[in-house]
């Protein structure tokens, strides 16, 4: 729909720009082009049988007067000898018997009233749609021609100027080269020859000296004319807010109107077929919806071309018609891409409504497509409007209701793959914003930031910290020495105030080191705390060692051992 709107507005814009151009944008009606006198159009008018007995007799004077030049002409063609004069009177006498054709039918339809053309035997003409397309087009196209006649013709002046200009020289060359010849040689019949040359070329260099003074000529009265421009194009632009301004002006009402009301009527119609107050509109409705925008466009045209036609308008019906042309012809390129946005249009494409795609490397929900299509994605809390093109190289997919939309919602604390560690305080699909402890920000193209795997502590998170005792603690470090650590950070924790978001703590036996028996403490907290993810890291290395100076157990520390050979 609005790609057809803009199409009408561009040619209502383009036919309105060429006809105040145009050097004769008086309406044009077709009319017979009668032979008629110069006291025809001075008499004044009559009406009735008066005017039209005037009007025989200046016919039959007409008719009397181009007999009696024919005669003339024919006796003119007898006398003369020259093949050529011959050939311009034969002309000119079927000049006159056309003329005198016109005034015969032109006595006959006065005299009788009628159009004697009616009685006449018409010829089967034989139907050509190319002639009959070009008789369309002709107007609109002269009209074009009109427009950038005094351009070409001054352009077409300005190249015969630089031509003559570079012969001038050569002309004048030729012809001292000659004189030059004539004084220093001393054979008479050389002298003789060159004598009988030199006339000719001093013609040619009269010849092309005329000539440049004559395109000078013309460029300077079209110089002239060019200087009342201003004045001109106020005169135009008056004329032609009386004639095809007007024309144009009812053009758009009509096509504003047509819109409107057909607008109107779809509305109406369509609340009344069940489906229509759907969440995703069914088939029925988008068939519908895609009929009325194409039957929109196509009446829209009609109505602009109809109204040019009752005006009587050739030059913008002629105008209007190659326009149409001209969309016929970028149709038969694009009605495959047509055919795809169709298809999408129908929800019978490859993405539809209601489904899951990734779109700039983040995953959207299909919410609306239409010509301008609606993505939204619940996490970043925000939606796109693209247009329908964007959508045919993808593939849209069902999804569960479990599936992520992004990784992470804005004030939530993540850790990324490169070891950096933050609140989201700025979440689009272009870029992620985080702030580090201390307040330093760090920002990541939103693809980069995905690539980055980050880990979302804001949900849940666990702590693994490991501890290790001495091997003569061996017997211990299985049993009663994990109880005892466990209960110490327990209390710990209840003392500093994270008891109430601690979901879990374990304290395991891990491993035998070479050094050491290692020890794990597994703490999980609610999201709440994951601004102190680290300070609860240290916290808990802090309480083993408080807990293993408290039960004296002995913390190891790297050993090298040296053994010497026999």
């Amino acid at each position: 729909m609005k790609t057809g709107l803009k199409l009408i507005v561009s040619f209502l814009f383009i036919s309105a720009a060429l006809a105040a151009l145009s050097p004769g944008y008086a309406q044009e009606t077709p009319a017979k082009e009668s032979i008629t006198t110069g006291a025809e159009t001075a008499a004044p008018k009559q009406t009735g049988e008066a005017a039209s007995l005037e009007m025989l007799k200046s016919l039959q004077r007409l008719k009397e007067s181009l007999k009696k030049r024919m005669g003339e002409k024919r006796q003119l063609i007898k006398n003369t000898a020259s093949e050529t004069e011959k050939a311009y009177l034969e002309a000119e006498l079927k000049s006159l018997d056309e003329q005198l054709a016109g005034a015969v039918v032109d006595f006959e339809r006065i005299a009788t009233g009628v159009d004697v053309g009616l009685f006449a035997k018409k010829k089967a003409e034989h139907f050509n749609w190319k002639n009959e397309l070009v008789s369309l087009v002709e107007p609109g196209i002269m009209e074009l021609k009109r427009l950038t006649v005094k351009a070409r013709h001054k352009t077409k002046l300005k190249d015969q100027l630089s031509s003559y200009e570079s012969l001038v020289p050569v002309a004048v060359k030729a012809r001292t080269r000659i004189e030059t010849l004539i004084e220093k040689t001393d054979d008479p019949a050389l002298k003789k020859e060159l004598a009988n040359l030199l006339p000719e070329y001093k013609g040619v260099e009269s010849q092309i000296r005329n000539k440049l003074d004559l395109v000078r000529l013309q460029l300077e009265e079209i110089a002239r004319e060019e200087t009342s421009l201003i004045e001109s194009s106020q005169k135009s632009i008056k004329n032609f807010f009386k004639t095809r301004g007007m024309f144009l002006l009812v053009a758009v009402l009509v096509c504003c109107g047509v819109i409107l009301v057909l607008r109107f009527l779809y509305r109406n119609i369509i609340r009344l077929l069940p489906g229509y107050q759907s969440k995703y509109r069914p088939f029925h409705i988008r068939a519908l919806e895609l009929i009325f925008r194409i039957l929109t466009l196509i009446i829209t045209l009609l109505a602009i071309i109809l109204v040019f036609y009752a005006f009587e308008d050739w030059v913008l019906l002629s105008l209007a018609i190659i326009f149409l042309m001209g969309i016929a012809w970028t149709a038969k390129h694009t009605l495959p891409k047509f055919l795809h946005q169709s298809r999408l249009m129908l929800n019978i494409g490859a993405v539809r409504e209601g489904e899951r795609i990734i779109y700039q490397g983040v995953p959207w929900l299909v919410k609306h497509i239409n010509v301008y299509s609606i993505l939204e994605n619940p996490v970043l809390e925000m939606s796109l409007r693209i247009p329908i093109e964007n959508l045919m190289d993808l593939t849209s997919r069902p999804f569960n209701p479990s599936e992520p939309w992004f990784p992470c919602r804005k004030n939530d604390w993540v850790i990324l793959s490169d070891g950096t560690r933050g609140g989201v305080v700025s979440l689009t699909h272009e870029t992620v914003e985080l702030v580090q402890r201390g307040g330093a920000r760090k920002s990541y193209l939103t693809p980069d930031f995905l690539a980055m795997t980050p880990l979302n502590l804001s949900v849940n998170f666990r702590l693994k910290e490991s501890f290790g005792l001495t091997y003569n603690l061996q017997s211990e470090v299985t049993g009663t020495i994990p109880e005892r650590l466990e209960t110490y950070i327990r209390e710990q924790i209840e003392a500093e105030g994270y008891a109430e978001d601690m979901l879990n703590l374990r304290v395991e036996f891990a491993q035998a080191g070479a050094s050491s028996l290692d020890l794990v403490v597994i703490a999980d907290f609610k999201g709440s705390q994951a601004p102190l993810y680290n300070r609860l890291r240290r916290a808990i290395q802090r309480w083993c060692v408080d807990a293993a100076t408290k039960y004296e157990w002995e913390i190891p520390f790297p050993q090298l051992t040296v053994h010497k050979g026999e």
